[in-house]
């Protein structure tokens, strides 16, 4: 891709756009998944509906094992070859036959049992695995040109309704 900045750079603002605690969430579970996957390759979308980062042993999406999704009020960890995967604990959302998640909230949920095995799992069952001698790198894939808001919307306020009021009021005496 031809946008200035590192990679590293580029994800910092694509997370910036996003509230303090929504940012800092996704932040620490990167952080997490870093260091449980340290060989894996970053795949990064700033998609229309949402921030997502694969983790996976190719450049190629197909072979992505996790993407951690953000969306203005909740980080998702997605299981991305979720077809058959054990969930004994029903935890998994999603109606997917392939890509299926969990809800994260908090980065600690990552260190719990049952997302732990269903993790665990993933990557036993994963098409290709992780190469435990590989390099890490972080990959901007793709940018929408058009995307969803990455703040939640803002409630009318007091200032915002007097002024739509007056709109309203104005444009019936036009």
């Amino acid at each position: 891709m031809a946008h200035a900045g590192s990679a590293e750079e580029q994800l910092a603002g694509f997370l910036a756009r996003f509230t303090g605690e929504v940012a800092a969430q996704a932040e620490a579970i990167l952080g997490q998944m870093r260091r449980l996957y340290p060989t894996a390759l970053e795949l990064v979308y700033d998609n229309y509906n949402a921030l997502a980062i694969g983790f996976g042993p190719t450049e190629r999406p197909s072979e992505a094992i996790f993407s951690i999704a953000v969306f203005p009020r909740w980080v998702s960890l997605f299981f991305l070859q979720a077809m058959g995967l054990p969930d004994p604990d029903r935890i998994l959302r999603g109606n997917g036959k392939v890509a299926r998640h969990v809800v994260l909230t908090s980065p600690a949920m990552l260190h719990e049992p049952a997302v732990r095995e269903l993790m665990r799992e993933a990557v036993e069952c994963a098409n290709v695995p992780i190469d435990p001698k590989g390099v890490h790198r972080l990959i901007i894939k793709s940018i929408s040109p058009t995307q969803k808001p990455r703040r939640p919307a803002e409630k009318a306020t007091g200032a915002a309704s007097k002024s739509k009021g007056k709109k309203a009021h104005s444009s019936a005496h036009a």
